[in-house]
């Protein structure tokens, strides 16, 4: 009951609030709470401060940044939820964390639209024919399959040779179009590219065996939504493959290569897909870079309960 009353009071207070029901929405930073709020850094850090020491937000560090979440309950977050109608500012937080998604999403795009026709030419951090290997080796039996953050389609194309059909998403027009002609040159019917993003993959619930992230989630905006948007095309006991980076240290990654996130720590992406709903999950680092700055590839495979 003191948590419940703890927590209600910190309700009470509008800057809380709507710090809240940002982090509810999405996992950010000081820096980004302060472009989305117009608020100082003392007077945000203060307020995350007083939230973490109450449990509703954790954070964890990220690079040079820490990230903040929300953690209040379901219950909790409708009466957040249900108070943000007395408070005039939340609209208007709302829509300027759509702004700020969607520089994320534009500025990722045309990272990737550069890349067009270039993958095999150009260095990718963690793509490489080892992890691709480890990755194909826990799989079998491929019906439909999805690959989510497709590119130009490499591992699409590899899984369309044995897979009943293929679907690549990719949020880059450029990498879509030049994927569609690499699957027409090589005369492959059951690949299929679709435009779209993979924190909103254009997928039926319940519809593909297998999906795979190879590369991408450290891309997403929320990496956690990612992976629920997976689970949900997902057939029962369908299984998802993740290939990405290593948590890492390399904050040039940032601009270098368009990366949201440093990688992911082995437990830090196991709770996650626990957290979505996988079962049976598996991690390992299945390779290491030889030059600096040494980024390693993480491979993780769960699969969705059958009901």
């Amino acid at each position: 009951m003191a948590s419940m009353l703890k927590s209600l009071k910190l309700l009470t207070d509008p800057t809380r609030l709507r710090l809240l029901l940002l982090l509810d929405a999405e996992a950010l930073s000081v820096a980004d709470l302060q472009e989305l709020l117009g608020m100082g850094q003392s007077r945000i850090s203060t307020q995350l401060s007083q939230l973490k020491a109450g449990g509703l937000v954790t954070d964890e560090r990220s690079g040079k940044h820490n990230f903040y979440r929300s953690e209040m309950s379901r219950e909790l977050c409708t009466l957040a939820k249900e108070a943000a109608k007395e408070v005039p500012e939340v609209e208007k937080d709302a829509a300027a964390l759509r702004h700020l998604q969607d520089k994320r999403r534009d500025k990722t795009r045309a990272y990737f639209d550069s890349l067009a026709g270039r993958f095999g030419k150009d260095y990718v951090p963690g793509r490489s024919w080892k992890g691709l290997a480890e990755a194909l080796l826990k799989v079998n039996n491929q019906g439909v399959v999805a690959d989510l953050g497709a590119g130009e389609g490499t591992l699409a194309q590899m899984l369309a040779r044995q897979a009943e059909r293929v679907i690549a998403v990719d949020l880059s027009p450029k990498m879509v179009e030049f994927g569609r002609g690499l699957a027409a040159k090589h005369e492959l019917t059951n690949l299929e590219y679709r435009l779209g993003d993979i924190e909103e993959p254009p997928l039926e619930d319940s519809s593909v065996d297998l999906a795979f992230l190879s590369q991408a989630l450290h891309h997403a905006g929320s990496p956690e939504h990612a992976l629920q948007q997976a689970f949900r095309i997902l057939k029962p006991g369908g299984k998802l493959v993740v290939l990405d980076l290593l948590q890492h240290g390399f904050e040039e990654a940032r601009e270098l290569y368009a990366d949201v996130w440093l990688g992911f720590g082995e437990g830090e992406l196991a709770a996650m897909l626990d957290k979505a709903g996988f079962t049976e999950i598996e991690t390992a680092v299945v390779d290491r870079e030889p030059e600096p700055p040494n980024f390693q590839t993480l491979l993780a495979v769960a699969r969705k309960p059958q009901k």
